[in-house]
């Protein structure tokens, strides 16, 4: 086999990661990648669900390969991911997009091989989006082919047991599996040594990792022995629940040179009434001492968080009870989005909001903390921190950027020779969730 590759990539850093082995097994049969979707002999959709305009985008993409395959019919194109996952997704993929020639789903990455020989050697197309059983222990042998430098993805736990009534990822994505304690630690150790400075864990929820395990293992053990990992590197995490974040964890963090005091912990609603409605399993109360025992442990931590607006259960007093949240909590950054239905969730056959009230108070949330990361932002003028360059900035000539341990971006003069170095920047000027400064 040999060829070219385009992948399209949608959604979180676990499908980054996973298109990274989709890329390891298509090397491995001779392919190679290109930036030209135009010179492509295979492209692979990696798809998302996690909202409705991820899924429209996936689509509308997946559509406009009809006029590549008119003018390519040996192209082969490939869908896998998330969406296809849904009930009845990927026969609705076959019915519209009869020139898609591979279809598969979440834990079954491993059959991409053989279903491109099998399409190459008698033309046979491939529907198979079921999860396979033993599929951490095919997963475990995928070759993988990185390129995030100076980043490296390493997934410690797969799928989802919390069933929040707006969220399709366990319907999509299975039941937790956690991967053994020394197959993540050897991974690291391999990206450590293959010269990577940031190593980023992924899960759904990590804070629930081990909990399938016999043998004693926990999240807070499993950062304890990276941390005891020699080399000069960062680690990264996401995403928590804070319902299972657990002291352990942040005293970890509190005592580590190599744990970002960085931490990603989604709230989604301020109001009890609404995190119940969601199933999310904590109170306000029990988040916002969340929040206060790690800024306590952890002076400098930069958290960020999730913000859902427009709940199908929320009134207006449940959104003033978030944006007082914010104000309490002063996050470093928040993602803030506007609820939309998933099929085959329970929120979905709930009454809707209106578009117009949701759209005024992503708007006013939006304002807020916009406010807020400014405000923050001022604070590091006059600083030096130790910044780990990880690109170019492509709209500011002369520019390169990198990350403070605490997750704040930050761009400065440099050449693009630095990528993967730790440098000293003090910083000289902030512009809202954005820090500018020179290296020192």
């Amino acid at each position: 086999m040999h060829g070219n590759y385009f992948i399209h990539t949608y959604g979180c850093q676990m499908n980054l990661h996973e298109s990274e082995k989709v890329a390891g097994v298509l090397n491995s049969l001779g392919y190679a990648a290109t930036a030209d979707e135009e010179k492509a002999d295979i492209i692979v959709f990696n798809t998302c669900c996690i909202r409705d305009t991820a899924e429209k985008r996936a689509l509308g993409n997946i559509g406009v390969t009809k006029r590549l395959k008119k003018q390519n019919k040996n192209l082969i194109i490939v869908v896998l991911g998330c969406m296809t996952q849904q009930d009845g997704v990927a026969e609705t993929i076959r019915q519209k997009y009869p020139y898609v020639d591979i279809i598969l789903g979440t834990r079954n990455i491993d059959s991409l091989k053989d279903a491109l020989k099998e399409k190459l050697e008698d033309g046979k197309k491939t529907l198979f989006n079921s999860f396979n059983d033993d599929y951490l222990v095919k997963d475990e042998k995928l070759p993988i082919f990185r390129d995030s430098f100076p980043n490296a993805w390493v997934n410690i736990i797969y799928g989802c047991n919390n069933f929040c009534t707006y969220c399709i990822v366990p319907y999509v994505r299975g039941r937790e599996i956690s991967r053994k304690q020394c197959d993540v630690i050897d991974e690291v150790k391999k990206c450590v040594d293959d010269g990577f400075k940031e190593i980023t864990l992924l899960g759904q929820n990590v804070n629930s990792y081990g909990n399938d395990l016999s043998d004693g293992t926990s999240f807070a053990s499993l950062l304890e022995q990276i941390d005891k990992i020699e080399g000069k590197f960062r680690v990264r995490f996401m995403t928590s629940h804070p319902k299972d974040l657990t002291q352990d964890v942040v005293d970890i963090i509190a005592g580590s040179d190599k744990i970002c005091n960085n931490i990603h912990l989604p709230v989604q609603a301020g109001s009890d009434k609404v995190l119940k409605d969601m199933n999310r399993k904590y109170t306000r109360e029990k988040y916002i001492s969340l929040v206060e025992m790690i800024k306590n442990k952890i002076p400098n931590a930069g958290i960020t968080t999730d913000i859902m607006v427009g709940f199908p259960t929320e009134t207006d007093e449940d959104f003033l009870q978030t944006v007082d949240l914010v104000k309490q909590c002063r996050f470093s950054n928040a993602f803030t989005f506007v609820y939309s239905p998933r099929k085959g969730t329970l929120a979905a056959k709930m009454p809707q909001l209106e578009y117009s009230i949701k759209q005024a108070r992503i708007m006013e949330l939006i304002k807020l903390q916009n406010s807020i990361t400014k405000e923050l932002s001022n604070g590091y003028k006059g600083k030096t921190y130790e910044i780990l360059v990880e690109d170019y900035q492509p709209k500011l000539d002369g520019y390169i950027c990198g990350r403070t341990d605490c997750g704040r971006l930050v761009s400065f003069k440099g050449d693009k020779s630095l990528i993967g170095e730790f440098v000293n920047v003090e910083i000289q000027s902030a512009k809202s969730a954005s820090l500018f400064g020179k290296i020192v």
